[in-house]
């Protein structure tokens, strides 16, 4: 997987790449959206909080599946309300690490239900050929 910042166009304003490349027969994980729920079915009522739980949670979906945060392509952020940015962008960089995916943040109207402040869509590959 390569990652890229072309220079014809203007460097990311954030932690984030602008292009990712698979290579092909690469092993795809795609998430359905992530909350900021930990697993005893708790929600958080604090958002950075949420966003804390969230990526744990897209975390864990990878662990599950054999990849790492490194595996990640693409992030899709969803926020309910106003959110810090520099809060935000320090827990998501704090999580992340070196790693740069994509990444695509929006603010919306409301999620599935009124107390989820939080949704995380995330994609994952691996080089390694597809098993499926």
């Amino acid at each position: 997987m390569t990652f890229r910042n072309p220079d014809t166009i203007h460097k990311p304003l954030g932690a984030y790449s602008h292009q990712a490349e698979v290579g092909a027969g690469a092993k795809w994980l795609v998430l359905s959206g992530q909350l900021g729920m930990d697993k005893s079915g708790q929600l958080p009522e604090d958002t950075i909080h949420q966003l804390r739980i969230a990526l744990d949670n897209v975390f864990l979906n990878l662990e599950a599946a054999g990849m790492k945060k490194e595996n990640l392509v693409k992030l899709i952020f969803y926020f309910v309300g106003d959110v810090n940015r520099d809060e935000r962008r320090k827990v998501v960089s704090d999580k992340l690490g070196e790693h740069k995916p994509c990444m695509t943040v929006m603010f919306i109207s409301g999620l599935a239900s009124p107390e989820i402040k939080v949704e995380i869509d995330a994609w994952a590959s691996s080089e390694e050929p597809s098993t499926a």
